[in-house]
């Protein structure tokens, strides 16, 4: 089922989703399935899968001369989502991105979902390419997820990149795009992200998730200011539970969010881990239940590999 089903047939009660990060190289399935099981008991109607691009290293030789050597940390994303949908029997909804793909590439891996039953897929253009500074798309690859749409749209129609192609069969993807409250790091300044992300909505997308935000106003302004550009599309608000201090730090590098004074403030005076655990799972809490009042069509949780944060926040609200 496509998550925009999910949302209407929800009648406007809010859903619990979650997000999850395939397991390292060398771990199998159980170590992803022991992250999940936990978190079914709220009954999610889909969870998202992200997807890593590769990396380079560079080994050197007794001669001094550098081999650069590509490696991917983590397994690949469809082959997970056919697990999970196998597995628990919910829908799973696989990143697709930009980086580290051909439209080639783009396209087999759509056909390999379509194939496995899986419906829903999240656009986005994804990371750069460590240590590269800024983001290359792939030769004959996209260069912004407004490109991954149209190639998700055209497929949708039974448009391949084989032109020739007889009684060419399409797809039905509903389109996720991602969408952020406090402005993509890229953008000038939050119009013009607003303009990319309308674009986004008219190419075809069928949702919007956000990246993760410490301070509801942000969501908020964000709805205000995304239906006044004439951006129609449901909303899901993603929300992460702090659990350690040096997310203070990492997380605003990584993900270019603020954290408002009183919750970094909360964290800095606590004297252990635990402590801090506590406060990442009450604020989310608070935040949860102010969201739910607001009546957003689910709580999109960024669990990074382990759940049992999310767990304690999701067993007060669902």
């Amino acid at each position: 089922m496509k998550v925009t089903e999910h949302i209407e047939q929800a009648n406007g009660n809010t859903l619990f989703s979650f997000e999850v990060l395939p397991p390292l190289k060398g771990q199998n399935i159980r170590s992803l399935f022991d992250h999940m099981d936990p978190l079914m008991e709220f009954n999610p109607p889909f969870v998202d899968v992200t997807y890593h691009r590769e990396e380079f290293v560079y080994k050197k030789h007794d001669n001094g001369l550098l081999e650069r050597k590509t490696v991917r940390k983590r397994p690949g994303t469809v082959g997970i989502c056919a697990a999970i949908q196998n597995h628990y029997k919910v829908d799973a909804v696989p990143h697709i991105i930009c980086g580290g793909f051909s439209r080639e590439d783009t396209e087999n891996a759509l056909i390999d979902l379509n194939f496995l039953g899986i419906d829903n897929v999240l656009l986005i253009q994804g990371d750069t390419r460590k240590p590269e500074r800024e983001f290359k798309p792939e030769p004959d690859g996209h260069a912004y997820a407004s490109d991954l749409i149209e190639q998700v749209v055209d497929l949708n129609k039974g448009i391949y990149i084989d032109e020739e192609l007889e009684n060419a069969k399409p797809s039905d993807f509903c389109i996720g795009i991602a969408g952020y409250p406090e402005k993509h790091y890229a953008a000038p300044n939050m119009q013009t992200d607003l303009k990319y992300l309308k674009l986004k909505q008219e190419k075809g997308g069928h949702y919007i998730v956000t990246q993760m935000f410490f301070d509801n106003q942000c969501y908020f302004d964000f709805v205000k200011q995304c239906r006044k550009a004439g951006i129609t599309l449901p909303i899901i608000p993603g929300l992460k539970p702090i659990t350690s201090q040096k997310q203070l730090t990492i997380l605003p590098q990584l993900f270019h969010v603020d954290l408002p004074m009183e919750l970094s403030k909360a964290v800095e005076e606590c004297n252990s881990k635990e402590e801090v655990v506590q406060v990442g799972i009450e604020w989310t809490i608070q935040q949860s239940k102010e969201l739910m009042e607001f009546g957003v069509p689910s709580l999109h949780y960024y669990s990074m590999g382990k759940s049992a944060s999310v767990y304690e926040v999701a067993k007060e609200l669902f």
